[in-house]
């Protein structure tokens, strides 16, 4: 799949077929994070990796993230934030890390959806993540089981201008 088509056709899935992704599939997700930009190439982040079905339950006890259960694996996207540096530019950092692997998992046929629906004390502690890091995001993946429809989006009119706002 060509680039721009993944970034046009990719949807937020939520129902995921019960089937595992391959361990080459899972190490080209993982890839595309790793070549993601960073502010002075510090690379502040760290991914958890998320198979066990055990765990993935306990995260789906939330109300918007009871697809997390079902998904082949979850990622959690962590951030360093132990010294100035890193706290200004690892959210951001770590952000495009995880969109990378968003928009390489469309284009391999596994489909991804962003959980913002945690408490990051609680997973963290689950987790055994270090103080000093700071959990962005968590984000399902698997191969869908739902088409959804195009959702709308603002013209370009309204989302950019030239010279000025």
């Amino acid at each position: 799949m060509a680039l721009l088509d993944a970034i046009m056709t990719r949807r937020s899935i939520r129902k995921y077929k019960a089937k595992a992704a391959p361990k080459q599939t899972l190490e080209k997700i993982l890839e595309a994070a790793r070549r993601a930009p960073s502010a002075d190439n510090k690379q502040p982040w760290h991914f958890i990796v998320l198979t066990d079905p055990k765990i993935k339950e306990k995260l789906s006890k939330r109300k918007w993230s009871g697809f997390i259960k079902d998904s082949a694996f979850t990622l959690v996207g962590c951030a360093y934030r132990g010294d100035a540096f890193s706290r200004k530019w690892s959210t951001i950092d770590t952000a495009i890390a995880l969109e990378n692997m968003v928009i390489a998992s469309w284009s391999l046929g596994v489909a991804s959806c962003w959980v913002g629906d945690f408490e990051e004390a609680e997973v963290k502690r689950m987790l055994h993540v270090p103080r000093d890091w700071r959990i962005i995001s968590l984000i399902s993946f698997g191969y869908p089981d739902e088409t959804p429809s195009r959702t709308p989006r603002k013209t370009l009119r309204e989302i950019a201008s030239n010279n000025r706002f």
